[in-house]
């Protein structure tokens, strides 16, 4: 009698465990489920945030690239001044221009390679620095670079003069933004840089 009052207690207990885990099932389908209505609202919520954010993720990015575009030719730049006085001879940062970048051995070694830094030694010119390669689509030269040749001394002059250099250096833009999409690269009194932001039409490609 003993042992029949146990199984019946744990065949009962376990019934009541099984309509338990079920009723909690069918409690979990009828409350935790979502309605179609709500998930039209939440992917509807979804789209517009995304319509937020990936312009201004793609600006940010934008800008991220034109700082860095910028960030390389002033770092050139420094570089042209720095192997001028280090070497004591003439160095030259190129122009995407052969006219702006003359005719003699430095300015027929640049070519047209935008930031390129090459040094006089011995009669002869040998490349120092090959020109930023993040100086590509979307981002492009607005005009021509100059072209600075640094004496000995550190100081820049424009390519075939003799004068310091004062004025932009380079623009470099985008038209895939319409706002400070412009970094121009300026020096003043032959060594002094200076990097502005600015906004405007950038040429098509």
């Amino acid at each position: 009698m003993q042992a029949q009052s146990q199984w019946r207690s744990v065949s009962t207990g376990g019934m009541r465990g099984w309509e338990g885990v079920v009723s909690r099932r069918l409690a979990c389908r009828q409350q935790c489920g979502f309605t179609i209505v709500e998930l039209m609202i939440t992917l509807a919520v979804a789209a517009i945030l995304l319509a937020i954010a990936v312009p201004s993720f793609r600006n940010i990015t934008l800008a991220n690239r034109l700082n860095t575009a910028a960030n390389g030719l002033v770092g050139a730049i420094n570089a042209a001044r720095m192997e001028a006085v280090k070497r004591n001879s003439s160095t030259q940062f190129c122009s995407n221009s052969t006219g702006a970048n003359s005719s003699d051995t430095l300015g027929d070694a640049c070519g047209v390679e935008t930031g390129a830094v090459w040094v006089l030694s011995g009669g002869e010119a040998s490349q120092v620095l090959a020109g930023p390669a993040n100086l590509v689509q979307p981002l492009q030269l607005n005009g021509n670079a100059a072209a600075l040749r640094f004496t000995a001394q550190g100081q820049a002059q424009q390519a075939g003069t003799s004068t310091p250099f004062g004025d932009q250096v380079a623009d470099i833009c985008t038209s895939q933004m319409s706002q400070d999409n412009h970094r121009i690269i300026t020096m003043r009194a032959g060594s002094i840089l200076a990097t502005t932001t600015s906004s405007g039409a950038c040429p098509s490609p």
